[in-house]
C-alpha cells in the first residue's frame, strides 16, 4: 500500500508544498506546485507543522467527545484565544482525566481542501506532526533542527518549543517539566531526534539545565515516519461526482428515458383532450334532450338538476308526489335507520329537498351504518357535524 504525505503550511497559499510517496521500502521526495503530486496513491495524509497545531486539555461530557464543531470549538475557546468560528478542533483521546483535543485553523485547512480538490485529491486524512514522532516509554520526545523545535510529552499530547540554541534548552521545555512535576507525570528521560542538517544539542548542558537526562535518539524526518504513526485529526471524505466518461456512458439511457417520459406525455394530453370532448358531446346531449322537453327554458346552467327541478314541479301540477318531496322521503329514510334503538332520531328537518337528521348519542360507527343503509335506499347521505346526516334525492 502506497502512502502519500503533503506537508502542509496553513498559514501559506496552497500553490506550492514539500511531499514523499511512500511505496513499500521505496521512498521518493519531491517539492513542487500541487498539479505535480503523484495521484496513484493509496492513502494521502496531510501534515500540518507542529506549530500550527494547538494540543489542549479539556474535561468534556461523554457525547460531546465524537463532536466536531462548535461545541469542541468552545471548550478550547480560552486555550486557543481566538474566535471559536476561526478553529476547526478533533477530539482525538483520553488524556489521563481529561480529553486531548487538537486545534488547528479552519481557514487554512479550508484553503487547502479546495486547492486539493482543484488538483484532484479529494479523500486524505490530516495528521498533525507533532503525533508523527516517535514516542517510547516514560520519555518525552523532541525533534530539534538547532533553533527551536517541538515535544511529544504523551500518546495524544505534545507542543512546539520556542527558541534554544546547542548549549540553552527551550525555555518551554522548562516550563513543561515543571508542569508535569506539579501533575505528578514528569517524565524519566528526554530523547532528543535531530532533523536534518543541524546537529545534536549538547546532552550534558541540557541535562544539567533541565535537571533530567537527555539523549540524542538518532535523526528524524516526517516524510519517514511510519505509516501506521500518529492520529488523524479529520478525514475529508471523497465527494460525489460522476467519472469523467460516465455521463457519455449514461447519455442513450438518458435518451431513451426522455423519449418514454415525452410519449406517455403526450399520451396523457391527447387522453384527457380525448375526455373533454366526450364530456362536451355527453352535455350536449343532455341540453338538447332538455331544450326537446322544456322548449321555453330561457338558459341552462345544470341540464341535470334542472331536469329533475322541471320534472318535480310537472308532477306536483299533476298531483303527483316527487321523490323529493317530504313524505317520500321520510318513508326511505325511515327504512335506512331500522335497526337503531328506540329515541335515537331526536329531530328531522326538511328544506327544499333536502333533510336533516339528528341522531342521540350516536357513535362513529353507527353514524356510518346509517349512511350506508340510506344509500342503498337510494338516496345520497353525508355526516355533516358529530350527530348529524343530510339526507337528499340521488
Amino acid at each position: 500500500m502506497s502512502l502519500l504525505r503533503i506537508y502542509a503550511l496553513l498559514g501559506e497559499a496552497p500553490s506550492r508544498c514539500a511531499w514523499a510517496l511512500i511505496d513499500g521500502r521505496q521512498l521518493t521526495r519531491g517539492e513542487g506546485v500541487l498539479a505535480d503530486l503523484p495521484r496513484a496513491a493509496d492513502r494521502v495524509q496531510l501534515v500540518i507543522p507542529a506549530a500550527q497545531v494547538l494540543i489542549t486539555r479539556a474535561r468534556l461530557p461523554q457525547g460531546a467527545r465524537r463532536r466536531a464543531g462548535a461545541v469542541l470549538a468552545f471548550a478550547v475557546e480560552e486555550a486557543s484565544a481566538a474566535e471559536p468560528e476561526a478553529n476547526q478542533v478533533s477530539w482525538i483521546g483520553a488524556a489521563g482525566d481529561a480529553d486531548a483535543l487538537a486545534v488547528v485553523d479552519k481557514r487554512g485547512l479550508e484553503r487547502w481542501r479546495d486547492a486539493l480538490e482543484a488538483v484532484g485529491l479529494r479523500a486524505y486524512e490530516v495528521h498533525a506532526e507533532i503525533l508523527l514522532l516517535p514516542r517510547a516509554g516514560r520519555e518525552w520526545s523532541l525533534a530539534w533542527d538547532g533553533a527551536e523545535g517541538f515535544v511529544r510529552t504523551g500518546e495524544f499530547e505534545g507542543a512546539a518549543t520556542d527558541g534554544g540554541d546547542h548549549a540553552s534548552p527551550p525555555l518551554v521545555l522548562r516550563m513543561m517539566l515543571e508542569e508535569a512535576q506539579a501533575r505528578g507525570t514528569r517524565p524519566d528521560a528526554i530523547a532528543v531526534y535531530v532533523v536534518a542538517p543541524a546537529e545534536g544539542p549538547d546532552v550534558v548542558s541540557w541535562g544539567r539545565e533541565l535537571a533530567i537526562p537527555v539523549h540524542v535518539a538518532g535523526a528524524w524526518d516526517w516524510r519517514t515516519a511510519p505509516e501506521d504513526a500518529g492520529i488523524s485529526l479529520a478525514q475529508a471524505r471523497r465527494r460525489w461526482r460522476l467519472a469523467p466518461g460516465a455521463l457519455a456512458q449514461l447519455r442513450p439511457a438518458a435518451v431513451i428515458v426522455g423519449a418514454a417520459l415525452a410519449f406517455h406525455g403526450a399520451a396523457l394530453i391527447v387522453d384527457w383532450a380525448r375526455l373533454g370532448s366526450e364530456q362536451r358531446a355527453v352535455r350536449a346531449q343532455m341540453e338538447a334532450r332538455f331544450r326537446s322537453v322544456f322548449p321555453d327554458a330561457s338558459a341552462i346552467a345544470d341540464p341535470a338538476l334542472q331536469m329533475r327541478r322541471q320534472l318535480a314541479a310537472a308532477r306536483h301540477r299533476a298531483g303527483l308526489p316527487d321523490d323529493g318531496d317530504f313524505a317520500p322521503m321520510i318513508e326511505r329514510v325511515a327504512a335506512g335507520l331500522q335497526g337503531l334503538p328506540a329515541g335515537s332520531l331526536r329531530t328531522v328537518s326538511y328544506e327544499g329537498g333536502r333533510m336533516t337528521l339528528e341522531l342521540a348519542a350516536a357513535d362513529p360507527a353507527a353514524l356510518r351504518r346509517v349512511v350506508a343503509r340510506l344509500n342503498q335506499a337510494g338516496l345520497i347521505a353525508d355526516v355533516t357535524g358529530a350527530r348529524l346526516i343530510t339526507v337528499r334525492v340521488s
